[in-house]
Order: structure tokens, then C-alpha cells, then sequence
């Protein structure tokens, strides 16, 4: 146990962030085994929610520095890839095609006197 006062409080600031951390961790992994058992049992709507919720998830441990983001990032591709695969999971329709913008002409502004000396 230390004995200085800084590092007293330093272990009681540890000690709150490693729960902080376990549970966040704890909840990434009961989404991903929920996410590979909708897997298995090849129900879209539950792969799909599942997918959902450990994107999600993984967006918390990366915010929260529980994850490195890249490492995030890569977990949610690997995520999606196992869905397409096994399962085509249900997305969005795609929006309408925006008619083309009509270009206007403009008039390039004059040029500015120079300045006096």
C-alpha cells in the first residue's frame, strides 16, 4: 500500500477505472457471442440487431480508450463480413438519385486597384 497521499489517490482512481473498463469490456463479449449465435441459428432480423449492437459496442470501448479504434474499426469489418456471409443481412433501400444541380454562370469579380504607396 503506498504511502504517499498522491499515490493513495491514484489507486482508488485505478481501481474505479478498471471497473469502468471490465464492464464495458463484458458487455462487448456478451454482444459478440449473442451476435455469433444469431449467426449460427441464420435468423436475419436477429443477425441483423445483433451486427447492430456490437458495432455499437465497439463504438463505446473505442470512445471510451477501452480499444484502440483501429483495432475497433477492424472488428466491425470482420463483424459485417461474417453477416454477408452467412447471412444477407436486410439494408436500407437506396435513396433516389438527386437530379443533377443546373450549373449557373457567374461572372468572375473584377480585379481590385492597386494599392497606392
Amino acid at each position: 500500500m503506498p504511502i504517499i497521499k498522491s499515490a493513495k489517490k491514484r489507486v482508488k482512481v485505478a481501481n474505479k477505472a478498471a471497473v469502468r473498463n471490465s464492464k464495458t469490456k463484458r458487455s462487448l463479449k456478451g454482444a459478440v457471442k449473442a451476435f455469433s449465435r444469431a449467426l449460427s441459428a441464420t435468423d436475419k432480423k436477429e443477425a441483423g440487431k445483433a451486427l447492430n449492437k456490437v458495432q455499437s459496442e465497439l463504438d463505446k470501448a473505442s470512445k471510451k480508450g477501452v480499444m484502440h479504434k483501429n483495432k475497433a474499426a477492424r472488428k466491425k469489418s470482420q463483424a459485417a463480413k461474417k453477416a454477408q456471409a452467412t447471412v444477407s443481412v436486410t439494408k436500407k433501400a437506396p435513396a433516389k438519385k438527386a437530379a443533377p444541380k443546373k450549373t449557373t454562370t457567374r461572372k468572375t469579380p473584377a480585379k481590385k486597384p492597386a494599392t497606392k504607396k
